[in-house]
């Protein structure tokens, strides 16, 4: 893609007031997105996620994991890959 991956804002966020910390995320992801700090589950490395990847969203039972809109997303992501364009 040509783009580097810091550039590309596809990750997850979670909303604290919906989260009840059961860690199902943690165990879900294979790329270490997420982590627990202080007892809260947080979104400790963002960009470790696959982008275009939003299974945990599925598998949060509270509906507290958010990504962004696709529509978007897929018009951020055009316009970054004509930034970056050879």
């Amino acid at each position: 893609m040509n783009v580097p991956r810091e550039k590309i804002p596809w990750y997850p966020t979670i909303e604290q007031e919906l989260c009840t910390n059961c860690g199902i995320c943690v165990g879900f992801c294979t790329h270490g997105v997420y982590s627990v700090e202080d007892v809260r589950t947080v979104v400790s490395s963002p960009y470790n996620c696959v982008v275009g990847c939003s299974g945990c969203e599925s598998q949060c039972t509270t509906g507290a994991i958010r990504f962004p809109e696709m529509q978007e997303f897929v018009q951020t992501l055009r316009e970054l890959r004509a930034q970056y364009a050879g």
